[in-house]
């Protein structure tokens, strides 16, 4: 199976942070991967996208053009992504900055309000992390386990206390795609 996603929102978001874990954690479940940032000329504010490819076969090209799903996570970022998702594709949109609704009848919706929802948990930093939940919970592009093996990689020693509170934003996203019915996965499977 492959996965071709684009991850959008602006800069500061953890956009690109999203699109690391996944394709880190399709390589350690020894799928094949790419990843490929875009950022706007902003340092902070300004527009930030990545693609990523998770594949069991090899990766012809990072670029892409019809994904099979998106994760904006602002306005913008829906506006600018929606029309390329290929039919059947999924759409998590973070519903806490994203007032309008998905135009496209032809895709799956996946709303999450992933900041308020990272308020709850403590941490409005977390939100990315609920809304990559949501996406794997719909998904299983790659497993929990693998997200967070790779977060444990990529974050510094000064940082790992902050993996819990991540886990629990993951998980919450993930219950959340379990509740709408968009999931792939049947509740109590593990993910």
């Amino acid at each position: 199976m492959t996965h071709e996603v684009i991850i959008a929102g602006f800069g500061g978001q953890g956009v690109m942070l999203i699109g690391e874990l996944l394709a880190y954690a399709g390589m350690l479940e020894g799928k094949n991967v790419s990843w490929m940032p875009s950022y706007g000329p902003e340092m902070r504010g300004g527009t930030a996208n990545c693609s990523v490819v998770v594949s069991d076969r090899e990766v012809g090209s990072p670029v892409v053009a019809e994904p099979t799903g998106i994760i904006a996570m602002n306005g913008p970022s829906l506006d600018k992504f929606e029309g390329s998702v290929r039919p059947g594709g999924l759409i998590v949109v973070n519903l806490s900055l994203i007032p309008r609704k998905v135009k496209r009848e032809d895709v799956k919706v996946l709303e999450v309000p992933a900041n308020e929802t990272a308020v709850e948990l403590g941490d409005s930093r977390v939100a990315n992390m609920v809304a990559l939940g949501a996406f794997l919970g719909a998904t299983r592009c790659v497993s929990k386990a693998s997200v967070l093996e790779a977060l444990r990689h990529m974050i510094p020693g000064h940082r790992q206390d902050l993996i819990p509170l991540n886990e629990k934003a993951l998980n919450r996203g993930i219950e959340m795609a379990l509740a709408c019915g968009t999931a792939v996965a049947q509740k109590g499977e593990r993910i």
